[in-house]
């Protein structure tokens, strides 16, 4: 008899849950638990081990930090935004920054489903929403 998926689901919940110290994930714990569900292959362990990967994913996004900046930022502004980040969000916050020039300048900030957003672009788009600027009428400027 195979296992369910509401079952593989319950199941991955479980062994994630068992793999929380303190509200954070431990990765010797998530390693320790997929070596114990692959060793017996039972019935259902993919199934069981997708769940499980999908709520490790999820987990991990909620404390990795994206910035992108219109410029490469100073070392001591990336310090200073990381501090404010972990003090925000607690510490272990993963952050990668990145240059994107289309953002014209500012910067753009997304920290799991947190999104803050100063940038040019994003009060250009703000703007022309307000005076009802269509896609239609941005392409037909363009041509």
């Amino acid at each position: 008899m195979s296992m369910t998926t509401q079952q593989s689901k319950r199941g991955a919940k479980r062994v994630f849950r068992w793999c929380l110290i303190d509200g954070r994930l431990d990765e010797r714990r998530a390693r320790l638990a997929v070596q114990r569900i692959v060793k017996p292959s039972r019935r259902g362990y993919l199934a069981l081990l997708a769940h499980f990967h999908r709520l490790v994913k999820l987990e991990q996004v909620k404390y990795t930090a994206r910035i992108e900046s219109a410029r490469v930022l100073p070392v001591l502004l990336k310090t200073s935004v990381q501090r404010q980040l972990e003090s925000t969000y607690g510490q272990g916050i993963t952050t990668s920054f990145t240059q994107n020039p289309g953002l014209i300048g500012g910067m753009h900030i997304q920290i799991g489903n947190d999104v803050y957003d100063g940038s040019v672009l994003s009060r250009l788009a703000a703007l022309e929403k307000s005076f009802g600027i269509t896609a239609e009428w941005k392409q037909a400027r363009e041509i």
